[in-house]
């Protein structure tokens, strides 16, 4: 089995009401306890809030640094992810294509490399 992360971008998210973000966390929450169900979800979580972040740190002179602000310059802020661990990328575009049709925004799957794996 293969590790893939499936996660959307905050940027690609239009706006929604209350009542329509609560709909999209329905029917989000039913396509992760399917995941749930058939044995191949590892972690998800209930979205991500990017104003909640809580520093930013970077390594200054082999040290960490921590701030509060500014955070490093991005247009992209991950909105929320799943982790599943499913036999091929099929199956991985599969999970994927539930939750981008469930909650009708985009999503992104990526295979993690697996233990000891060198970079491409």
């Amino acid at each position: 089995m293969t590790e893939y992360l499936i996660t959307f971008n905050d940027e690609w998210v239009p706006p929604h009401t209350a009542e329509e973000i609560r709909e999209k966390g329905r029917a989000g929450r039913a396509v992760i306890a399917d995941m749930q169900a058939e044995g191949v979800l590892i972690f998800s979580n209930g979205g991500l809030d990017r104003s909640t972040a809580v520093c930013g740190v970077e390594a200054v002179d082999g040290r960490p640094v921590f701030t509060d602000g500014p955070y490093v310059e991005t247009k992209e802020h991950l909105g929320g992810f799943a982790v599943v661990d499913v036999p091929d990328d099929e199956a991985a575009r599969y999970w994927a294509g539930r939750l981008a049709t469930a909650l009708d925004w985009p999503q992104e799957v990526h295979r993690f490399r697996g233990p000891g794996a060198r970079p491409a």
